[in-house]
């Protein structure tokens, strides 16, 4: 017996027809991975288009918001510069008054355009802790526990597709 006879396995050689059919679907396997490679190639280059494009998207949505905001405040600004020319000398002060008042509404007509409102708690009305922020406790006629006294600081908020969001709460005297 031949010492090395059990390295060698024994198989049964194929047949011609066997052999071409073997080398026939390796040539298919081959393209078939070929294909596979190349579409993974074109998936991952679109995907890398789609979030360039999308972060070029963004920057420009932010541009614009942005250029629309400044847009709409640089009449306020104008009108402030007005203002401030003006003669004091020919006005009292309420004159001076009114005309900043027309200015202060005209400034949140311009945030009322984006969307953003003040929040302006009246005396009576309930606390809520996610629009108003309590800065004191101040006893008042009329005024039930836990009810707004005065507004000391307008807060805003903003109501755009994602729902209304606080961005800053109106700071309040809250009764105790």
């Amino acid at each position: 017996m031949d010492p090395h006879e059990h390295d060698i396995p024994e198989t049964d050689a194929p047949t011609p027809d066997e052999g071409a059919e073997l080398a026939q679907r390796l040539v298919e396997l081959e393209a078939e991975l070929e294909d596979a490679k190349n579409r993974a190639l074109r998936t991952m280059a679109d995907f890398q288009n789609f979030q360039r494009r999308s972060t070029q998207n963004e920057i420009v949505a932010r541009a614009q918001g942005v250029q629309a905001v400044a847009s709409s405040v640089a009449g306020v600004i104008d009108h402030f510069d007005i203002a401030l020319n003006q003669d004091l000398s020919k006005g009292g002060v309420e004159q001076l008054i009114a005309g900043m008042r027309a200015i202060r509404e005209e400034l949140l007509k311009a945030l009322g355009q984006h969307r953003v409102a003040p929040i302006m708690p009246r005396p009576g009305d309930v606390f809520h802790p996610g629009q108003h922020e309590a800065v004191m406790q101040q006893a008042a006629e009329g005024i039930e526990p836990g009810q707004v006294v005065a507004t000391l600081q307008a807060g805003y908020q903003i109501s755009d597709t994602l729902g209304t969001r606080v961005i800053r709460p109106a700071k309040v005297s809250v009764a105790p």
